[in-house]
């Protein structure tokens, strides 16, 4: 029988396994590579999901080596996979600016030329990387979170609130809150999807927010000192949950950044939220 992903690298972490794999993506027509951490708890049955999604310019090995997730998901039973943020490789649209293209996928399904042939991260995230990783691992398809870190808490709010009846929890650190107003989502939005603005809200947090919200709670963290800020937008989400009254927490942390630093300070709280919505 033919194996459906290659084994990069497998590491023994906190008593769990730390891998790295690369398979034939069915979404964007390329070689994506995914991290997935297993806990120790895998070794007697199916765990927990928390899928992480990075931010712009990352891989699948940023928050898999910076977060300080795993210490946390070994102690919780929870399995984390790390996307990557695009697809990648030879013939594959790529833009100069770092906030389009290779490594700036946004986790939308692009239908604009050049990108619509392989920029599919939303299929790719919601569909095509679950059929891999759930056939293959020891994991429960029942009991799955999400969560991510700037562009990847963008896509981890959208995806959530538009399927909730697969996430059941959702978190976001420093998330691209209103991209249909923001420099960081306006480009981004127009290139992949058009410039018709009626199908963009499908794509921001605010107006999902807005129109259904999410149906357990919420988690969202900010640093006060990102230097992001005016990209991000966290004022416009954060109205938004209070107008709707949206069960959770929208903490705005004093003197964070936008960095890893900020992110591996709060993964403990995350971890544990997404344990607790998911036991």
């Amino acid at each position: 029988m033919t194996t459906a992903f290659e084994t990069l690298s497998e590491n023994r972490c906190f008593g769990g396994t730390q891998g790295v794999y690369r398979h034939r993506s069915q979404a964007t027509h390329t070689d994506m590579t995914f991290g997935l951490y297993l806990p120790p708890q895998a070794e007697h049955g199916r765990v927990p999901v928390l899928w992480y999604l990075s931010g712009l310019t990352c891989t699948h090995e940023n928050a898999m080596t910076k977060a300080g997730a795993q210490a946390w998901a070994a102690q919780a039973g929870l399995a984390l996979i790390f996307p990557d943020t695009s697809p990648r490789g030879e013939g594959v649209a790529d833009d100069e600016a770092y906030d389009l293209g290779q490594g700036a996928g946004f986790y939308v399904d692009a239908t604009q030329a050049p990108w619509a042939p392989h920029f599919r991260m939303w299929h790719y995230v919601t569909h095509d990387l679950p059929a891999l990783v759930f056939d293959h691992f020891p994991l429960d398809r029942d009991r799955q979170g999400i969560t991510g870190h700037s562009m990847g808490g963008h896509g981890a709010l959208t995806i959530a609130m538009s399927l909730p009846h697969v996430y059941r929890s959702v978190s976001a650190f420093a998330p691209i809150a209103n991209p249909s107003q923001s420099d960081w989502g306006r480009k981004q939005l127009t290139a992949y999807l058009g410039a018709d603005q009626a199908g963009w809200g499908a794509h921001d947090a605010t107006v999902l927010m807005q129109e259904r919200g999410f149906p357990g709670a919420v988690l969202v963290d900010q640093g006060s000192h990102d230097q992001f800020l005016d990209l991000l937008r966290p004022e416009a989400l954060a109205h938004a949950m209070t107008a709707r009254r949206q069960p959770g927490q929208f903490r705005m942390q004093p003197g964070y950044d936008h960095s890893y630093f900020f992110v591996s300070s709060f993964m403990a709280d995350h971890i544990r939220f997404h344990a607790e919505q998911l036991a």
